[in-house]
């Protein structure tokens, strides 16, 4: 098994790759920038033409730093949901969060010609997707964390969270039966993700969102590794099984919730990183697989977002669909050489 010193290393070497990943990122687009440019902009030095420093500050910038903390915090809530329920197949979205927040959108979108007034009015607002998709989920929360306390058995939870994937699916779908082509069109496009669209004060509110499900999570960290043993053997540690799983809902939500909410659902992050990363570190101690799921996570948002902008074109791809086309044959490789999987 390896020492913490070659974690250390490994570490270091993800830290370096998400720099230049994230530097990459911001050199590449309809216009390549120099990193002599991306340097004199960060620092205000002289830069070859002025247009640079704006298109890096203004656009590029907060682009770059939205897809890290997207891969922060859905791949650390793909962790935190597959180590929850001990099911590989779990997701950051498993417990309804992105279908309720979908739903809030699609009642926005499609309900405002049906309900009109308050909806009309409130899809003028230049926060009113944010604001449909963020009331989406959080009703989802409060409704799976009223679950929660009546249910014991942590699968239940797990279907009843499917259920309401199901329940806000199904509505969803009869607003599109009678939604006009715009709106079915504004729809989709809030599917298929973009993290281009974020102003100052939407990013910081989402870093905050983020930085303090990750901070809950850390806090979980002892939990967690004990969920991975059964329920029965963590409360013979000492947890307090109804608490912990509480805060780890809890931190899922501020995570996935903000993230569906600001860029829209992103599909394949949660899922995969967890299981690169255990592939790659070999370990379940959640104090490795903790810090190197967001290291991770951040890079490949950055890559596949570096992808997504087609490099010296106009073109810009829905990042939605980058991740699962570049992502999905990355892990069957890795499985197969592996031919085996950590959990």
């Amino acid at each position: 098994m390896p020492n913490q010193s070659s974690y250390s290393v490994t570490f270091i070497i993800l830290s370096l790759v998400l720099i230049s990943c994230f530097l990459m990122n911001i050199s590449l687009g309809s216009v390549a920038i120099p990193l002599k440019g991306i340097f004199a902009a960060f620092t205000g030095g002289e830069i070859d033409k002025e247009t640079w420093r704006i298109t890096i500050l203004s656009i590029r910038l907060p682009k770059a730093i939205a897809a890290i903390l997207v891969g922060f915090g859905l791949s650390l809530s793909g962790l935190l949901m597959q180590t929850l329920f001990r099911n590989p197949l779990s997701g950051p979205f498993v417990l309804g969060l992105s279908s309720g927040a979908s739903l809030g959108v699609a009642l926005l979108i499609m309900g405002a010609s049906v309900f009109g007034g308050f909806l009309g009015t409130l899809l003028l607002s230049s926060y009113s997707l944010v604001i449909a998709a963020s009331i989406g989920s959080f009703l989802v929360l409060l409704t799976v964390m009223a679950v929660s306390y009546r249910v014991k058995d942590t699968m239940s939870i797990l279907i009843i969270g499917l259920m309401f994937g199901s329940i806000t699916g199904a509505i969803v779908s009869v607003l599109t039966y009678f939604s006009d082509a715009d709106e079915l069109k504004q729809f989709m496009m809030w599917t298929l993700g973009s993290l281009g669209n974020l102003d100052a004060q939407e990013l910081s509110i989402l870093t905050f969102l983020v930085v303090l499900g990750i901070g809950l999570s850390v806090w979980a960290i002892k939990s967690l590794d004990a969920f991975l043993l059964g329920e029965n053997y963590a409360r013979s540690l000492g947890v307090n099984i109804n608490k912990s799983r509480l805060l780890v809902i809890i931190a899922t939500s501020l995570m996935a919730g903000s993230c569906t909410a600001f860029v829209g659902p992103i599909a394949f992050i949660g899922l995969a990183v967890p299981h690169i990363t255990r592939l790659f570190f070999n370990t379940t101690n959640h104090r490795i697989l903790v810090p190197s799921v967001c290291l991770i996570g951040g890079i490949l948002m950055l890559v596949c977002d570096s992808i997504a902008q087609v490099p010296f074109s106009e073109i810009t791809l829905p990042i939605n669909a980058i991740t699962s086309i570049i992502g999905a044959p990355v892990v069957i490789w890795l499985l197969v050489r592996k031919r085996k999987m950590i959990f």
